[in-house]
């Protein structure tokens, strides 16, 4: 293919290109589907493949997590940074200050280097994998009251884990069993380690077949192509909107606030979240890449036309976070370091929320995964469930869906029986917990579950004290609650932050958020 076809990109080639580069990333994640141990993989779906450019720029993905797609690139950058990667290497990490977003998800990183000129990089192929147990001072690597990282699991800083083709999994165990606290599920979190690395073998593959059928000259011109293209996309979608000052504000359950102010001029637009709460006490503290994640995916909703998942979309976006609740510093002792479980799943949640405020589009939906973990000695588990979703100018929410930066599966109640010690009783919708409005917000859902034996138990949510907010004169949903029922009848009411053990007979009933109408009732 000429390189002058590039100058000017035909369409019909950069959507060829676009959908091969996709596709790279959806083989990639059936791969790691089917290979993997992790209920969360296998069921949940929990976990994110993506393909990037030699600059480590994302490129595209599959249709996975946008929280953990939005920080791929940073993660990338940072490993090929501090590490030295060449033919044969895998990198490896959790490490917030690298790029995760929370320990318990584990990024793998594989260079591509062009099979017949080899020390020619055609770009990265990574995936993000949630692992249900991590370490960390509760079974299932959350806790809600945690107030360091070191409370939350192992961290794993930048490693190759594979070097010049030799597995180093001698050296990834010794971390994982390491004080003080280490994994419960040591074999576990190594194959499903495995499984990630086969999955990234494949994009690697698919990936040099792609540069041998078109050559890499090709190749790098499509990804710089799509890149362009991204960013012409959102210049176009941010010049539609009036100039000015787009403004919110947003409470988290505990109070601690977030503020946005997006000032758009013509074709560019500065997000600034001065304002925001300081570093949080307990573990609800976003590192920067899940603020990241939150706007990429927030902005990409203003383009009207389907433009992939690409780094390109930020290109004509400032972003400005402060350090504090939304940009906190990782020292390198973990013990010093603040906890970012809840911010990871909880505050990025309510940062979208705060930014589709702003700019006015839809209702807020459920704001929340609304997590459940229970475990004990021998194993750790850790579940969000589905909530309402917001209506908008033309729509109703949707009932019982996650929303926004979560794009998980519920875990199938045979399965979830077969593996845990539990019983599911209950999973239902619960009806009318959506906002009125003229276009009425989704209802949230209602999931119980008995324990048959002696567990840890925690829960982490948001929108417990306030329900997620209408637009245009529509109500707000219903709150989530949860509560612990023993069989005495005994009712333990357990805040959005809670933990407690659970007795053999106990059922947690969750009420998880319904989403904000839309227009005056």
């Amino acid at each position: 293919m000429p390189h002058d076809l590039w100058t000017h990109p035909d369409v019909v080639q950069l959507e060829l290109f676009a959908n091969r580069f996709a596709a790279i990333a959806v083989d990639m994640g059936e791969l790691l589907r089917r290979t993997a141990l992790c209920i969360n993989t296998i069921e949940g779906e929990s976990f994110s493949c993506a393909v990037l450019d030699p600059v480590g720029r994302l490129v595209t993905s599959a249709p996975d997590v946008p929280l953990h797609l939005g920080s791929l690139g940073p993660c990338v950058r940072s490993l090929s940074q501090v590490l030295d990667l060449q033919p044969g290497d895998v990198a490896l990490t959790n490490h917030p200050a690298h790029g995760s977003c929370q320990l318990a998800d584990l990024t793998v990183v594989t260079p591509v280097f062009a099979s017949d000129e080899p020390m020619r990089l055609l770009g990265y192929v990574a995936n993000r994998t949630h692992h249900v147990e991590i370490g960390g001072a509760r079974p299932g690597s959350v806790s809600a009251t945690a107030t360091c990282l070191a409370e939350e699991g192992v961290v794993i800083p930048p490693l190759q884990v594979v070097r010049r083709d030799s597995p180093r999994f001698a050296l990834l165990r010794e971390i994982l069993t390491a004080a003080p606290h280490p994994s419960r599920s040591v074999e576990d979190s190594l194959a499903d380690v495995a499984a990630a690395i086969a999955a990234n073998n494949l994009g690697c593959e698919e990936l040099q077949a792609l540069a041998a059928d078109h050559g890499a000259e090709t190749l790098a011109h499509s990804m710089e192509a799509l890149r362009a293209h991204a960013a012409e996309g959102m210049r176009q979608a941010l010049s539609a909107l009036p100039d000015g000052l787009y403004q919110a504000c947003e409470a988290l359950d505990d109070g601690a606030q977030l503020r946005v102010t997006i000032s758009i001029s013509g074709t560019r637009a500065v997000v600034d979240f001065a304002g925001s709460a300081p570093v949080h006490p307990g573990n609800l503290n976003a590192p920067l890449e899940v603020v990241r994640s939150a706007t990429l995916y927030a902005l990409r909703l203003l383009a009207a036309a389907q433009i992939p998942l690409n780094e390109g979309l930020l290109e004509p976006v400032e972003l400005r976070v402060p350090e504090g609740l939304l940009n906190p510093r990782f020292p390198d002792d973990p013990r010093q370091a603040p906890a970012v479980f809840g911010g990871n799943v909880e505050t990025g949640q309510r940062a979208v929320d705060t930014l589709l405020k702003a700019l006015g589009g839809v209702a807020c939906s459920q704001g929340t995964v609304n997590s459940v973990i229970f475990g004990d000695n021998r194993f750790g588990y850790c579940e969000t469930v589905a909530g309402g979703g917001g209506a908008g100018a033309g729509f109703p929410g949707a009932h019982a869906v996650h929303s926004h930066l979560c794009n998980a599966r519920a875990i199938d109640p045979e399965v979830l029986e077969q593996r845990y010690p539990v019983r599911l009783e209950r999973f239902a919708i619960r009806r009318g917990s959506g906002g009125r409005g003229r276009h009425r917000g989704g209802d949230g859902t209602i999931r119980e579950l008995r324990f048959l034996r002696p567990l840890s138990l925690a829960v982490l949510g948001q929108h417990r004290t306030a329900g997620p907010y209408g637009m245009d004169g529509g109500e707000p949903g219903s709150p989530g609650a949860q509560r612990l029922v023993r069989p005495s009848g005994e009712t333990v009411e357990l805040g959005w932050a809670g933990s407690c053990k659970a007795e053999a007979g106990d059922r947690l009933i969750l009420e998880t958020p319904g989403g904000g109408g839309w227009g005056e009732p």
